[in-house]
Order: structure tokens, then C-alpha cells, then sequence
């Protein structure tokens, strides 16, 4: 019979303190309300921050897609001290291609009376190679050649419109080269890194990021004429990067909020309990005086 009788209320370990055993403080108050906002902000921040989740990387050997597909380039470059009659692009790689006053998918504004302002869109192949601005292709080349440049844009592959993903797709975003000796040749070696982007909706962006190093020489051709240009060569590195939108596991969420709870309850109380046997001690000793 005493199994059956057993007080299940035994269990609780949240025992309740009547009310009119406790005592309302002021200070208690100050702590109980700087308490809640405490935790209401961390909560909200961690919620925004599951929520949003983040972007992690990772590395394989590997290049994105099929071996016979080419890249698409994207390059916006203006020339001050060159017309654009005598503008043009070529393209070469070690699989033979030699294209000369590339002309699909270009656009030449002029800039100025002597300037032009160059756009071209192309693909490459998936091996070393180069494309170069130059006036090769011109019906008839200028008396001076002068290949000062401001580079808008070079971009390999697809556009990644996420600001937050990290990578340098753009690095010679705003390079100028204006001053110097009217007949060098710019030279831009890149190393380009294939690059994956997966959003949270699970779409998937090929883009390519790259470093560059450069350097200007002067070149001449068989008869001894100076033939200055803007190069750009590209090499592919084996190595694949890929960016992937991650949220933390809700039981980890769930697990942060317990931590905030319980924390800052617990340091509020340390923090009331420590303040409030303070005062009684200085109430004590001011009473003693008084006595």
C-alpha cells in the first residue's frame, strides 16, 4: 500500500518558495530587467545568426565541369591614347588557337578625340593560353601606339552577385598603368583557381577566381618595329573551391539558448544575492553604530 501512496511531488526538484516567504528589492528590480534585456539580445542575435547561417569552403582536386567546355571571359578595359579603329583582340593556347581581331561579342566606345573604351565577351579553352589587346589586326596600324590602360573588369566564368563570398574574381578591378614609356607591353600572368558557388536554394555558380603578377617589357617584330600590347596569360590550377551556404543544426541553436537562459540567470542571481547580503551587513553595521 505505501508503493501506491507514493507523493510523486517528491520529484520536483523545482521546488516552489511561497510568495509572502520572499522580498521584492530594488536592486533586484535594476538586476531582473537588465536580466531579460541581456538575454533578449543575445537571443536575438543568435537567432539572426541561425537563421543566416554562413558560407564555408572546401578544397578537392578537381576541375568543374566537362573537360571539352570552355570558360567564358569577360574583359572591359579602357585605352586613352588609342583610337578604337586600331583596337582588337586576340586569342591563343596550346591547342593551337591563334584567332587574330577577335570580333564577336566586342564593343568599342570612344572615349575622348584619341580614346576607347573596350569590351569583349569570349570563351577559352580549359588549358594554358593567353588573350591579348593589341592593334594586330588593324587594316592600317598607327604611326604611335601607346597602350596606357585602366582596367574595368576581367572575369572568368559566371558572376557571383553574393557579396559575401569570399575570393578575388575581380582582383584587376581598377588597375592603371598611364605613366610611363609609350612603347612597353603590359604583361598580366594569372593563376586561376575554378571556383563553385551553391546558394541556400541550392543553384550552383561556376565562376573562376585568380592572382595575377605583372610586368612591362618592349617587344619587336621581324623587321624591328616596336609592337606594344596588353597581355593577359592564364594558367588553370587542379585545385577546385567550393563555397556553400551552411546553417547550423537547430539542436545546436537550442543548445546556445539553454546556455544563455541558465548563464546569465545564474551570474544575475550570483550577482543579486552578493549585492543583497552586502546591504544587510552594512544595515547591520549602521545599526550597531547607532546602538
Amino acid at each position: 500500500m505505501g508503493l501506491f501512496n507514493f507523493d510523486v511531488r517528491r520529484l520536483d526538484i523545482y521546488r516552489k518558495v511561497p510568495k509572502d516567504l520572499t522580498q521584492p528589492t530594488i536592486t533586484g528590480a535594476v538586476i531582473s530587467v537588465t536580466c531579460m534585456t541581456f538575454m533578449l539580445l543575445l537571443f536575438t542575435s543568435e537567432l539572426l545568426h541561425f537563421l543566416s547561417g554562413e558560407i564555408v569552403s572546401e578544397l578537392y582536386v578537381d576541375n568543374p565541369g566537362e573537360s571539352t567546355e570552355r570558360i567564358p571571359v569577360y574583359i572591359k578595359i579602357s585605352l586613352p591614347r588609342l583610337k578604337c579603329d586600331h583596337v582588337g583582340l586576340d586569342i591563343q593556347d596550346d591547342l593551337g588557337r591563334h584567332e587574330v581581331g577577335f570580333v564577336e561579342n566586342t564593343v568599342k566606345t570612344p572615349i575622348g578625340e584619341e580614346g576607347c573604351m573596350f569590351e569583349a565577351n569570349f570563351l577559352v579553352n580549359k588549358v594554358p593560353g593567353n588573350f591579348h589587346v593589341s592593334t594586330h589586326s588593324a587594316d592600317e596600324q598607327p604611326k604611335d601606339i601607346d597602350f596606357a590602360h585602366v582596367i574595368h573588369e576581367v572575369r572568368f566564368g559566371s558572376k557571383i552577385d553574393n557579396p559575401n563570398v569570399p575570393g578575388t574574381f575581380n582582383p584587376l578591378l581598377g588597375r592603371a598603368k598611364i605613366d610611363g614609356n609609350s612603347l612597353e607591353s603590359h604583361d598580366y600572368v594569372m593563376k586561376v583557381v575554378p571556383t563553385i558557388y551553391e546558394s541556400s536554394s541550392g543553384n550552383q555558380v561556376i565562376a573562376y577566381q585568380y592572382t595575377y603578377a605583372y610586368r612591362s617589357y618592349v617587344s619587336f617584330s621581324h623587321g624591328g618595329r616596336v609592337v606594344p600590347a596588353v597581355w593577359f596569360r592564364y594558367d588553370l590550377t587542379p585545385i577546385t573551391v567550393k563555397y556553400h551556404f551552411k546553417r547550423p543544426p537547430f539542436y545546436s541553436f537550442v543548445t546556445t539558448v539553454c546556455a544563455i537562459v541558465g548563464g546569465t540567470f545564474t551570474v544575475a542571481g550570483i550577482i543579486d544575492s552578493f549585492i543583497f547580503t552586502a546591504a544587510e551587513i552594512f544595515k547591520k553595521i549602521e545599526i550597531g553604530k547607532q546602538s
